[in-house]
């Protein structure tokens, strides 16, 4: 996972700061402080948008807080959600900072001239809602890499929140479906994610906001997120905008399965759910209910191991986490194939894209190539080899990373391509990052590269003490401008920036990274054709 972030603080206590504006929000009045990393910005962390969904709240919609009235003094992050992550140390600098208690969110704001209630809500400026990626396992709203400040120095109210990980938050099972009123269980973490919306739509205006242009990003799993907000009718009239960092991959592409953007149907999730309570020893929801904390932390990071089992993918990649969405029939109706024919999701500007090296892996012998190659693609193989040769270990190695990643621009082009032809009017912005963080050059632009340079905050990044180069820092100026202007606008184009075209019939992607501008989607047409003849006879998701 990307990022190791600053130590987690406690709740924060009833308290007045000074200097910064009271606001009034609908559960009590807040209190923030100024960003430690930029002038001119000021943050609010940790103000509950939901009660504690702990105990006989478990497995259940998330509710409004109990109101306050003293002044929140907001200047400490709230605890991450139960996780194994936090546990070992990897998000929380090895202190134990977890809770079931945890659904609270943090508002960056630039900093007013004034604190007079009426003149900070007619600054209605945009706003970014930024869910973490993390497989569904791990994360938090609190991780540096994701800070605020960089945006909010452009003028953008930027929000983070904490949503249910793991089976507290993806747990679905037949008497949760029963007892919910609508038939489904299993996406409490998306609903988290929708009540954060909801509550950003009912009090960012407080904080200087426009509630009519929101825009929800995410990376990996965030990014998932935040396409299904877009996907989920439950998010209707909250969103105006998404951003899925690594995100849409087409209906027919293959490792769908693999990455965050896989989800589960309600049959398989409450199937499991059955054999799940059986491996806790628990005869009912009740009991489960009343299982500590720690027990179910433990079983935060499961996978679906088999699911490519049986397939000509099963050497290929691995299987999704175990806790995921579910098409519930509720908060997600339809597999993407099915919604983007029917249309059947929110009409908003959309931007996405891909990593040259998040999908690197196959094969590094000429022997393993052909044999792995000639099992994936079986009628297609012929094809396949005389337009990804293998003459060498090199060649091979090339090869294995170039049909990877050809066919993850692919699918994220084909997926724009049925937008468009779903019925959907707004445009779909794709992109190919390629530059490698100087935090991690061995790593190449790796799954997440991009987040140091979007969010703009280089200069007080997790890895601050790296000598960032004059390139790295023109590339964060000009990717955080295409998401500023995104986010501003729902296009990413402004002055003096090389123009990004939307998605159309051409084939491209916009370059970030090394360089600016149109790129063919793969090396040549002649691959292009052959993969989507390919990916057009497998599985829809």
């Amino acid at each position: 996972m990307l990022g190791f972030i600053q130590a987690i603080l406690a709740i924060p206590a009833l308290a007045a700061a000074a200097s910064f504006p009271v606001i009034e929000t609908n559960s009590g009045p807040v209190q923030g402080t100024n960003s430690p990393f930029r002038s001119g910005v000021t943050v609010y962390k940790g103000i509950p948008y939901a009660a504690s969904p702990a105990g006989p709240k478990r497995w259940t919609p998330p509710t409004k807080p109990k109101s306050w009235t003293k002044t929140l003094n907001a200047t400490e992050f709230g605890p991450q959600c139960a996780q194994p992550y936090s546990e070992a140390g990897i998000f929380s600098s090895g202190k134990n900072s977890t809770s079931e208690d945890c659904l609270t969110v943090n508002v960056w704001t630039p900093t007013y001239d004034t604190t007079d209630a009426s003149e900070i809500k007619s600054k209605n400026l945009p706003v970014y809602v930024w869910i973490f990626g993390g497989r569904f396992e791990g994360g938090s709203g609190d991780v540096i890499t994701y800070d605020g400040t960089g945006l909010a120095s452009k003028d953008i109210i930027v929000v983070t929140l904490n949503y249910r990980l793991g089976a507290f938050g993806f747990l679905a099972h037949p008497d949760l479906s029963r007892e919910s009123g609508h038939n489904s269980s299993g996406n409490y973490g998306i609903m988290d994610q929708q009540f954060a919306l909801r509550w950003v739509h009912d009090n960012i205006a407080q904080f200087g906001g426009n509630s009519s242009q929101v825009t929800v990003g995410g990376q990996s799993a965030g990014s998932a997120s935040a396409l299904d907000m877009m996907w989920s009718p439950l998010s209707k009239g909250l969103i105006h905008g998404a951003i899925a960092e690594s995100g849409a991959r087409g209906p027919h592409d293959p490792a769908t399965g693999s990455v965050a953007t896989s989800y589960t149907t309600k049959d398989v999730a409450e199937k499991f759910g059955v054999e799940f309570l059986q491996t806790m020893n628990v005869s009912s929801i009740a009991e489960l209910r009343n299982a500590s904390m720690a027990s179910l932390i433990g079983q935060g990071q499961l996978m679906e191991s088999d699911y490519y089992d049986g397939t000509v993918f099963s050497d290929l990649w691995s299987g999704p986490p175990r806790w995921r969405p579910v098409i519930d029939g509720y908060v997600l109706p339809y597999g993407y194939g099915e919604a983007l024919r029917l249309g059947a999701h929110a009409d908003v500007p959309i931007m996405t894209g891909n990593n040259l090296n998040e999908n690197d892996g196959g094969a590094s012998t000429v022997s393993e190539y052909k044999t792995l190659w000639t099992t994936v693609f079986q009628n297609y193989s012929s094809d396949f080899f005389s337009l990804y040769p293998a003459k060498s270990a090199a060649q091979a190695k090339e090869n294995s990373d170039a049909v990877l990643l050809d066919m993850a621009q692919i699918g994220t082009w084909d997926w724009a391509r049925m937008w468009r032809t779903g019925g959907a009017k707004s445009n779909v912005f794709r992109y190919f990052f390629d530059t490698a963080p100087a935090e991690n050059e061995s790593g190449g632009a790796y799954h997440g590269a991009e987040l140091w340079f979007v969010t703009n905050n280089i200069p007080y990044s997790d890895y601050s003490s790296v000598s960032w180069n004059e390139s790295d820092y023109k590339i964060e100026s000009v990717m955080s401008s295409y998401w500023a202007n995104f986010i501003k606008t729902g296009n990413p184009n402004g002055d003096g920036l090389t123009y990004w075209s939307p998605s159309s019939d051409n084939k491209t992607a916009m370059h970030l990274g090394q360089g600016f501008g149109a790129v063919p989607i793969a090396k040549s047409a002649e691959r292009i054709s052959f993969l989507r003849r390919w990916m057009s006879h497998l599985h829809e998701y």
